[in-house]
């Protein structure tokens, strides 16, 4: 008799333990089409303030906390420290900057996305004080911030060739 009552306290205690299981969370959502194009139109956004030399539109792009690595500087932490290295430039009276992505993805969890292409820019150099060119590409890691807006957290960039003056 007292194996009957075991096999039924089993059973119940089974039934017990199954039912306090918590159902897994239904799958995310799946953005990645929605947050590359968002990366994209981040990105022609980042081109047009280029285009205008808007220094706080061109920094806004930046996390707070974002690096930026680019030709003959040192490694420049944080937005604030970015956008005072474009501020030179963009004063220059021949500066200009056309950048264009070839390949964007964003990681299936959809909290980190990177863009990658080449740019063409153009300024009078400080030393020469000749007009030069120079193509080249970049990478930018962006991250996903708390409002779902996208953030670039590192950038580098580097040249195809050393700088060239501009054939007139």
């Amino acid at each position: 008799m007292h194996n009957r009552y075991s096999w039924a306290a089993a059973f119940a205690l089974a039934v017990i333990v199954a039912g306090c299981k918590q159902a897994p969370p239904p799958p995310a959502p799946d953005t990645h089409d929605a947050d590359v194009k968002a990366i994209r139109d981040l990105e022609a956004a980042n081109v047009q303030a280029f285009a205008v030399r808007d220094l706080n539109k061109i920094g806004a792009i930046f996390a707070d906390d974002a690096s930026g690595l680019y030709a003959d500087s040192p490694v420049l932490n944080g937005a604030e420290a970015i956008k005072a290295w474009w501020k030179p430039l963009l004063a220059g009276k021949n500066f200009s900057l056309t950048f264009a992505s070839d390949k964007v993805d964003v990681a299936k969890s959809g909290d980190f996305g990177y863009s990658q292409g080449s740019f063409t820019q153009t300024w009078t150099g400080p030393k020469t004080k000749k007009v030069l060119t120079v193509k080249g590409k970049y990478v930018r890691v962006y991250k996903k911030q708390a409002d779902g807006s996208w953030k670039v957290v590192a950038e580098i960039a580097n040249e195809d060739a050393p700088p060239a003056p501009v054939k007139k």
